[in-house]
This record gives C-alpha cells, structure tokens and sequence, in this order.
C-alpha cells in the first residue's frame, strides 16, 4: 500500500501485518507508520523496497482491528 507522509509529503511503500488488515484502511485515514527495522535502514526479510509498517489507524491499533477487539472511529 501506498502512504504519502505528512511532515515531507513523500510517499512511501508499507506493509499491512494480519490477515486481512488492508481492508480496514480506507483512502483518507489517517495512519502511523513504523520502521521495518532492517540493516542500515533497509528492507526486512522477503518484502524488497518495503521499509515501513502500519502500526494504527486513526489511532486505533492495527492489531486490535484484525483481532476483532476494537472498532475503527468514525471520523
């Protein structure tokens, strides 16, 4: 997926980590994004270009929407 960053207006590639969790990221959520954590900066494992992961949507836990625990805000 596709994410333009706030403070640079870049946009950067990410990975969504869960079964399904692109379908709770709607075009104009608001995400946060994490570092991958490869050597140097890089990319991760078998995932080439990705160097970022979405962590939340519109401040709810990724991981939390994919379990089912908590809903996405209306915004």
């Amino acid at each position: 997926m596709r994410i333009q960053l706030i403070n640079n207006g870049r946009q950067v590639t990410a990975f969504c980590p869960g079964d399904g969790a692109i379908g709770f990221i709607d075009e104009h959520d608001e995400v946060v994004v994490d570092r991958i954590g490869g050597r140097q900066g890089r990319s991760m494992g078998d995932i080439p270009g990705v160097r970022f992961k979405v962590i939340a949507v519109n401040n709810v836990s990724l991981l939390e929407l994919v379990r089912g625990r908590k809903e996405k805000p209306v915004r």
